[in-house]
């Protein structure tokens, strides 16, 4: 696919309020609802509210709807419902997977040089709590050259029981070969923690043959779901290695006294109590209103066009440097001033602002980040280089 008629993805586009009043590149941020999601959760919400909403009428409603949004989003991401935890966010994801592992003192632990923050600071606890030594491994350096299968190789120890990597780098956009890297921690015998912020509802993904054993991602990304809505796929061969941390009645088998004496047997086993039902059926129609368009494949390959259209008019301009020497892989365009003071990239970023044009700064590297989806219009991208333009001229 190289381009979209315009008249359609306007019609489809109307299904998305946020987009009617700015032009909007911040979805690796957080992606605008649509209007059917938002419906879905205002009416089940009065709803389960008319008919309870504690009792058996409302939790028989709740407890299908529920399992049509874990099946909802598992087949977005061509994977078995039973390996889908319904979580909030990447972040709790994470941290299910790091803490759900049986530390030994003297285990090592590798994160790339790119990773979130919050991944960051669980490593580091984990690391005070058990002994466990954190190293990074440099893939920053990979965006334009280089082989992040090979760096990641070298840095493996016999000790590492687990790797965490984003699939698509936060920072620059980068999208990591997983399929050979799973190959390679596998053979080392370590498990794969995948940080899929930045690439669930943008890459076309197929986590049965991916071959990571967990994937953490979100709905209020890419697949422009409500925040507080996201999951954490677990491999069915890992899972009996993944221990429950936070532990609640809707993971576990209880006897005739209500007493607990077992896990449940898939996903759930990782989820707590009283989840927000709501906010799942929001993401199933999310998820929904992208499939109407195309599949995951289309809706990536029009990502690409349209961020390689936006890298080529930065890449044009004399005063701008993108981070990535060649068309971008994802919807990421990371990109910085050139010759510029301090605190240029934030001045920038509320000059957009102030022309109702959203995008971000990065702090590592110093950069100004805007994401495309593949309802982004050319005509949007035209505004943001004219309004940089502006801004470089008269500063």
């Amino acid at each position: 696919m190289t381009s979209i008629s315009a008249s359609p993805i306007k019609l489809h586009r109307e299904q998305f309020p946020a987009l009617a009043n700015k032009t909007y590149f911040n979805y690796g941020g957080q992606g605008p609802m649509p209007q059917r999601a938002m419906d879905a959760i205002a009416q089940t919400q009065a709803y389960v509210q008319e008919i309870g909403p504690f009792g058996n009428e409302a939790y028989s409603w709740i407890a299908p709807q529920t399992q049509a949004a874990r099946v909802a989003i598992a087949s977005e991401f061509h994977a078995p419902f039973e390996t889908i935890t319904l979580t909030q966010n990447v972040t709790v994801g994470c941290n299910i997977a790091m803490w759900g592992i049986e530390w030994r003192a003297g285990d090592h632990l590798l994160l790339s040089d790119c990773e979130h923050p919050g991944v960051i600071a669980t490593s580091q606890e984990i690391s005070r709590r058990f002994a466990v030594e954190v190293t990074t491994c440099p893939l920053k350096a990979t965006l334009n050259e280089g082989d992040p299968v090979k760096i990641i190789a070298q840095h493996l120890r016999p000790n590492t029981r687990l790797v965490i990597l984003s699939h698509v780098f936060w920072n620059t956009g980068q999208v990591l070969p997983l399929d050979k890297i799973a190959e390679v921690c596998r053979n080392n015998h370590s498990f794969l923690l995948i940080d899929a912020a930045q690439s669930a509802g943008l890459l076309p993904l197929n986590l049965t043959e991916l071959g990571v054993d967990f994937y953490a991602f979100t709905g209020h990304k890419w697949l422009c779901g409500p925040a507080g809505a996201g999951g954490l796929y677990v491999r069915p061969e890992a899972r009996e290695s993944l221990k429950p941390t936070f532990i609640g009645l809707n993971g576990i088998v209880v006897d005739s006294q209500s007493q607990p004496v077992d896990w449940l047997p898939d996903g759930r086993r990782y989820e707590v109590s009283t989840l927000a039902y709501p906010l799942y059926l929001g993401l199933k129609e999310a998820i929904a209103i992208h499939q109407q368009w195309g599949t995951s494949q289309e809706r990536y390959e029009q990502i690409c066009h349209n961020s390689e259209y936006l890298w080529r008019q930065l890449t044009a301009l004399s005063n701008i440097k993108c981070l990535r020497t060649s068309p971008p892989e994802s919807g990421i365009v990371s990109f910085q001033l050139t010759n510029s003071q301090p605190q240029a990239n934030l001045k920038l970023v509320q000059f957009l602002e102030s022309q109702r044009i959203l995008t971000r700064t990065i702090a590592d590297p110093s950069c100004i980040r805007a994401t495309v989806h593949y309802f982004t219009l050319e005509s949007e991208i035209d505004l943001l280089v004219e309004a940089i333009q502006s801004f470089c001229k008269n500063s």
